[in-house]
């Protein structure tokens, strides 16, 4: 080995490829747009203290501790299981790709609930501050009032509430998790149910079982795709998203594991989720994954970004030709699927021209009120199949703005933090949380990523969970799970 490392540096080609290797890594180092993005001011916790929702909700505890304390409720909830929040937190995580939305609901519910027990219990346990919390909640809050502005309000009401039920989640579960061990905990969970959807998939595949909808495949362009993998969340496409997000957690814990068994078992893992990523037939899902995978090891080591062309090809050579003419495809307008969804991201524009300051309100039945009158070439559409301009439908053009903050403050605390961890694990996380969430809001731009609620969910918690590893290093090693 030690003779194979010499002849090895004594190349001219080894030594000139580490060279190039090197000067890239120090252009993207000393990029001044790069060393800008890292160096945030002004976000400390006590702005989000000074904020108006801070204050409201100071003056609502306080309430609530008293009543508490008026009524002596300590004696029925000391030792009660509704006091682990975390439980009640990692529930939802992990079985939302499997349980109907409103079982999820149930359990976000008793999260919420724990959560504000133990906030109500103790006076001195503060909420939890990262740079996203504010954004989250204005989002929220923002969203709703689109709801209450919506042509059918009466249509819009549920959509707007469970929305903004799964997007506020995403707080609850930051202040749930207390400690690294928690949070490791709750990733490998979300790996584990991840590889299970997956492989249902793959047998939903191989034994050709579940809902097949003609619209998912375009015979004329791709007479060999007969079958389409959903497995639990019931569209390829919304598989696809979620597997984006689970697959850079995978290969975290692959990268992070300390023993052979363990690098074994995620591997197996994310061999499980790749396979039945490529049977979702999803191109947008295949390019945002392509995406994700790219930011991620650009983050890791902006080296590796040298490795992108060769796997690239490598792909190209290995993958089967039914993926690679599909994936080719993508752009092209004689595909129905393509023209589909330009025509109604031109029928959607149009009608926001009307409609851009507070939206039409969320949900299916209020799209369909207001968009038929604005359709192009008679397409009708359950929603716009673009997140962004879905947004802008739902509630206008401030839903739209809050979005767009919390993403850049997300992606922008998520680079500050990576630029200083020095702990493997966590920059793993870290880099796995920023790709997942980059490659997510690729595919988003080609479908609507939240009419499916529990996808909606997973995506909140994402950021949340996103969140949670940018301060790992802050948390203590291990606390009662």
């Amino acid at each position: 080995m030690e003779r194979a490392k010499n002849m090895l540096n004594a190349s001219f080609l080894w030594r000139w490829l580490m060279a190039l290797c090197g000067w890239c890594g120090e252009q993207w180092r000393g990029s001044a747009i790069v060393r800008w993005f890292l160096h945030p001011a002004g976000w400390g916790p006590e702005l989000s203290e000074g904020s108006v929702f801070y204050k409201l909700w100071s003056n609502l505890r306080g309430a609530l501790c008293r009543l508490y304390e008026l009524l002596h409720l300590e004696g029925l909830f000391k030792g009660s299981v509704f006091t682990n929040t975390w439980f009640w937190c990692l529930m939802p995580v992990m079985l939302a790709p499997l349980m109907p939305t409103m079982a999820v609901l149930g359990m976000t519910a008793v999260s919420y609930c724990s959560l504000l027990l133990a906030l109500v219990r103790s006076r001195e346990r503060k909420l939890v501050w990262t740079p996203v919390n504010r954004y989250i909640i204005l989002y929220a809050a923002v969203y709703m009032a689109g709801t209450l502005f919506s042509v059918n309000l009466r249509a819009s009401l549920k959509p707007g509430l469970l929305s903004a039920a799964f997007i506020l989640f995403a707080v609850v579960l930051i202040n749930a998790v207390d400690s690294r061990a928690q949070l490791d905990a709750i990733l490998t969970a979300m790996v584990l149910t991840a590889a299970a959807v997956s492989a249902w998939g793959i047998l939903q595949y191989l034994l050709r079982f579940g809902y097949q909808s003609e619209a998912w495949v375009d015979s004329d362009m791709f007479s060999t795709i007969q079958f389409r993998v959903a497995s639990t969340l019931n569209n390829p496409n919304m598989l696809g998203q979620y597997l984006i997000l689970a697959i850079p957690i995978g290969g975290a814990k692959l990268l992070s594991a300390k023993s052979w068994t363990g690098r074994a078992f995620y591997l197996a893992c994310c061999a499980l989720m790749c396979l039945c990523m490529i049977l979702t037939f999803s191109r947008g899902a295949w390019l945002g994954l392509l995406f994700a995978g790219a930011v991620f090891f650009i983050l890791l080591s902006p080296r590796l970004m040298l490795l992108i062309p060769p796997a690239l090809a490598l792909m190209w050579f290995t993958l089967p030709k039914t993926v690679i003419d599909r994936f080719a495809s993508i752009g092209n307008l004689a595909d129905a699927s393509t023209s589909y969804r330009v025509y109604i991201w031109m029928g959607t524009l149009a009608m926001l021209k009307d409609y851009w300051l507070c939206g039409i309100g969320p949900g299916a039945e209020a799209f369909n009120m207001v968009y038929p009158a604005y359709s192009y070439n008679g397409i009708d559409a359950p929603h716009s199949h673009n997140l962004f301009l879905q947004i802008t439908c739902d509630a206008g053009a401030a839903a739209l703005a809050v979005f767009l903050i919390l993403l850049f403050v997300y992606f922008r605390m998520m680079c500050v933090s990576l630029s200083r961890e020095k702990d493997w694990t966590s920059r793993l996380n870290q880099v796995a949380f920023t790709g997942g969430a980059a490659g997510f809001l690729v595919q988003a731009m080609t479908d609507y990523s939240f009419y499916n609620y529990r996808v909606l969910l997973l995506f909140w918690v994402f950021l949340a969970l996103g969140a949670l590893c940018a301060r790992r290093s802050e948390l203590p090693e291990r606390r009662g799970l």
